[in-house]
């Protein structure tokens, strides 16, 4: 379906390693995941400098050519969304391709909405005049995070977990009724750069907690320029764990996880739509 990885730190911090060079980066998930699925149909990273977002992305796979790789370097971020698709709704394009982006939000799906063509009208009309007219491309995923930014803009009171709880709920809801076949998957990372929000349900999905700085296991050097004072602390995500030595734990199927400002996580059951959701990925 796709790889999703997901960053965020006290301070600014580069990713390259576990992008590009760990024992199971980013980019030789792209090439192979655990189940020996490739997962080249483009590729997104999307950084915050300062507060602005920033996203590259391209269609084509993060292991052809250079393009990936350079992006990886140029990452020095307090929080990161990265993503490489396999295209299942929609085809393979620069719009189809994530994160997704508006303002200061970043948003990256690794999943099928099942019955999507089917309820693809109500999320259009649950949508904000804004968002409907910003949408760009084809996919359940874009569709998704326009219906989520809607829901932001009309609850502003609303805390980001329950905004999301809520529009898990409405989805869920409409797939169930869809009642359509297939492999049923909401695995999301969604972001403005301060705090995260990301849902397993239906693929893989793991973590780790960084405390204090530390030299990388691949290059051997700290990935950030320490402030003294500052508590460092770290949290990834990411769809498979990207290195062999961290204390990596997979997220329980049917948990939304909340990463606050300080890098600090928690975890809340919020169970998936009453349909199978499949097994493994």
């Amino acid at each position: 379906m796709c790889r999703l990885y997901g960053f965020r730190a006290t301070e600014p911090t580069k990713v390259e390693c576990t992008l590009v060079y760990a024992q199971n980066a980013l980019m030789v998930q792209a090439r192979g995941d655990s189940e020996g699925e490739s997962h080249g149909h483009g590729w997104g990273v999307a950084t915050y400098d300062d507060g602005r977002l920033h996203v590259e992305r391209r269609a084509w796979a993060a292991y052809q050519g250079e393009h990936f790789a350079r992006a990886a370097a140029r990452t020095f971020s307090r929080t990161v969304v990265a993503h490489v698709r396999q295209a299942t709704v929609g085809g393979v394009a620069i719009d189809n391709t994530h994160p997704f982006s508006h303002g200061p939000w970043a948003f990256a799906h690794n999943g099928t909405i099942v019955g999507f063509a089917g309820i693809k009208e109500r999320f259009l009309a649950a949508m904000s005049d804004e968002q409907r007219r910003a949408l760009a491309g084809e996919t359940d995923s874009e569709h998704l995070f326009r219906l989520l930014l809607s829901m932001r803009e009309a609850h502003p009171e609303w805390p980001l977990p329950e905004v999301l709880r809520r529009g898990l709920e409405r989805v869920g809801e409409w797939m169930e009724q869809a009642a359509a076949g297939g492999r049923p998957g909401l695995n999301l990372i969604w972001t403005d750069g301060r705090e995260l929000v990301a849902y397993r349900w239906g693929r893989t999905l793991h973590l780790v907690e960084r405390d204090g700085v530390a030299d990388c296991e691949i290059c051997g050097f700290p990935h950030v320029h320490h402030a003294p004072g500052i508590d460092y602390r770290a949290v990834v995500l990411a769809s498979e764990p990207v290195t062999h030595t961290e204390a990596w734990r997979e997220v329980p199927d049917g948990t939304l996880i909340h990463v606050d400002p300080d890098a600090r996580v928690r975890l809340e059951p919020c169970p998936g739509p009453r349909i199978p959701a499949g097994a493994g990925r």
